[in-house]
Formats: C-alpha cells, sequence, structure tokens
C-alpha cells in the first residue's frame, strides 16, 4: 500500500563503498590509496599529490582577486585622468575668461559661460530636487526659429530657470531658450547681468522679433507678475495674457508657438498672503508670505520638493498669415485666447498625469 513501510524480509543491504573521486573512471576498479585514511586526502578519496575541491576553489579565488585588484587599479588611474582632464579644462577655462578670449552675441548671451557654470549650478534642483520630467519634447523644432508660450507660477521664477535647463539637457539639439524678461529684471544690477549672460533679454518687441528671425527658440510667460504672484488657492488656473503681443511677434516671424505647460512649481513657495505695504515701499509687486516664509528666514526660502512635468504641445502654425496680418487685433486676440485654451488643457492633463505634488511623502 502506497505510504506504508516494506516488510523487513524485502529489505536489501547495501554495501558501503569507498566514494570514487570524480576524476576517475567508472570502470577503473578501485585502487588501495596509499595515503592514510585518516589524512584529509585520504578520507576523500583523492589520488596522492592532488588538489581537492577547496584548494581549486581558493586559487580561482586568489585569480578572481586578482583580477578585482587589476580593474580597481585600472578604475583608480581613470578616475586620475578623468580628474586631471577635469582640472585642465578648468584652468582653461579660467584662463579664457581673465584673457577675455570668449563671445557674446548682441543681446549679452555668453553660451560658454551659461552651459558650463550657471546651468551646472542649477542641473542638481532640476535632477535631484524636482526629478523633472519632459513630455512632448519632439514638438520643439531643432534647428529653426518657435516661441515657447508657457504658463507662470511658483511665487519666485524658477519655472524659467527650469524649462531652460530641460531644452538645453533632454531636447536631443540641446537647445538654448531666450527667455523675455520683465522691466523689473534688468533694473536689479546682478540679476540683470546674469539675465542677459544666459541668454534672456527685455520682452520688447524689437527684441523678440531680432530673435525669432535669427532662428532662436524664444521662451515667454504671458502671465508675467499675475501669474508668477497669484495666491496657492488659485494654482493652475492661468491668469489673463495680456495683449497678445507675443503671438504679433510669432506672425511677424511666420515661426511656430509651442505651447508649454509646467506642473509643480505651484508647490514650491505656497502662497498665503502678501504684505503689499512693505513690498510697495520696496518697489517690488508683492512680498509672499508662505508656510515657512518669513517665519523661519533665510530657511523659508528653501524650494518645496515637489514633483515637476513639463509637457510641450502641438506647434500652432502662424506661417499661414500674412506678416501684416500681425496687426489685426482681432487675429491676434483669437490666436491668444486659442494658445491659452490648450496650455490650461494641457495642465489639467499633466496634473493628473503627474499625481501627488509630493510623491516620496503622500
Amino acid at each position: 500500500m502506497a505510504g506504508e513501510p516494506a516488510e523487513a524480509d524485502d529489505a536489501q543491504v547495501i554495501p558501503i563503498t569507498r566514494a570514487r573521486s570524480s576524476h576517475e573512471s567508472p570502470s577503473v576498479p578501485d585502487e588501495p590509496s596509499s595515503v592514510p585514511h585518516d589524512s584529509p586526502a585520504g578520507g576523500h578519496g583523492f589520488p596522492p599529490g592532488g588538489e581537492g575541491p577547496a584548494s581549486s576553489r581558493g586559487d580561482r579565488d586568489d585569480d578572481r582577486g586578482d583580477r578585482d585588484d587589476d580593474r580597481g587599479d585600472r578604475d583608480d588611474e581613470q578616475g586620475d585622468l578623468d580628474d586631471d582632464r577635469g582640472l585642465a579644462e578648468l584652468l582653461a577655462f579660467l584662463r579664457r575668461r581673465v584673457a577675455g578670449e570668449y563671445e557674446v552675441d548682441e543681446f549679452g548671451f555668453d553660451s560658454e559661460l551659461t552651459d558650463k557654470v550657471l546651468l551646472e549650478l542649477i542641473r542638481p534642483l532640476y535632477r535631484h530636487w524636482f526629478r523633472v520630467e519632459t513630455v512632448g519634447m519632439h514638438n520643439v523644432p531643432g534647428d529653426s526659429g518657435a516661441l515657447v508660450v508657457a504658463n507662470h507660477s511658483g511665487t519666485l521664477p524658477l519655472d524659467g530657470l527650469m524649462l531652460q535647463v530641460a531644452l538645453h539637457d533632454d531636447h536631443p539639439e540641446r537647445r538654448a531658450v531666450r527667455l523675455l524678461g520683465a522691466d523689473l529684471v534688468y533694473q536689479l544690477p546682478l540679476l540683470g547681468h546674469l539675465s542677459r549672460k544666459t541668454g534672456h533679454t527685455l520682452a520688447c518687441r524689437d527684441d523678440a522679433d531680432r530673435l525669432l528671425r535669427k532662428g532662436e527658440l524664444v521662451g515667454v510667460f504671458p502671465e508675467g507678475f499675475k501669474g508668477v504672484g497669484k495666491p496657492f488657492s488659485e494654482r493652475y488656473k492661468l491668469q489673463r495674457f495680456g495683449r497678445g503681443g507675443f503671438v504679433a511677434s510669432a506672425i511677424r516671424a511666420g515661426v511656430p508657438i509651442v505651447p508649454c505647460s509646467i506642473v509643480g512649481a505651484e508647490e514650491i513657495y505656497p502662497k498665503i498672503g502678501d504684505l503689499r505695504f512693505l513690498a510697495r515701499a520696496l518697489g517690488l509687486p508683492y512680498l509672499p508670505i508662505t508656510p515657512l516664509f518669513p517665519w523661519f528666514g533665510l530657511l523659508g526660502l528653501v524650494p518645496l520638493p515637489s514633483k515637476w512635468m513639463i509637457g510641450f504641445g502641438e506647434p500652432i502654425r502662424t506661417d499661414q498669415f500674412d506678416p501684416a496680418e500681425a496687426d489685426d487685433p482681432m487675429l491676434v486676440f483669437n490666436l491668444t485666447d486659442q494658445v491659452r485654451e490648450v496650455i490650461q488643457q494641457q495642465l489639467n492633463e499633466l496634473r493628473l498625469r503627474r499625481g501627488h505634488a509630493f510623491p516620496p511623502f503622500f
């Protein structure tokens, strides 16, 4: 019966023989070993003078260790070479800066300083703090002029910097975006100078037209301070787009308008109040109150690590219009309203796609 033990009479005695080495052929009869049975080799049936598995494994481990050491030495040497190369590049960069051997364009854009210094400083925010993801980058032209129109938010305009890193790092052609800034930016000595160096310029018709006709990628935030300074209760609700001057510039240059939506900036400094009297005394459009500022001093200026997404929509063509139609207020108004609706729709979709603003914590 299955599962029951066998009877005693049916049991067979299996003779115990010496274990055969894996190197011995089954057809060769066992030979008496000259190694005493109390030796380690004799106990396992290895021939005299042979090496057991433990010894062979030890040699292989030693060889592997030597190879690892060699690989580690090569890695160290490569690291030293990389360090030397990096130091040489830094010294060459400093020498060129001191000697004035660098170029800027007619707007003051210093591409070398932007790529090697300024973008390097803000790239950790982009990669590790905000963990920015881009969507629809293929909608941004690679070698021709275009106008990128984006929503504006965040209390402090970090969204412009993140947009700049996104187009430089994540676009196949590593495009430099020339952002159009408000007058206030260029009235501040240090900020205005840095803005010029990184390729930004004044938000005026002449500068925008010249950049677009040169084939540059121009970025604009039509909401202005109304967008970047809106309260947290109105987050992700687009403000008025002004008179549509950006649309007129795109029509005159015959370049496409790329609608851009930025999700994540709304949460970095949640604006819950405004120190209006102090802001007016300082000549600022607003002076925000957030959950951390001004209560925690400078620590309150650290942005919250919200999750960001930047999406680029399908370009809206303007080359079917005659450049003279840029002076038609009804055409400009209708096209401006169309761009605004597209960006608002993209914002709603990206918010759903992103989910929680602080995914590691909620």
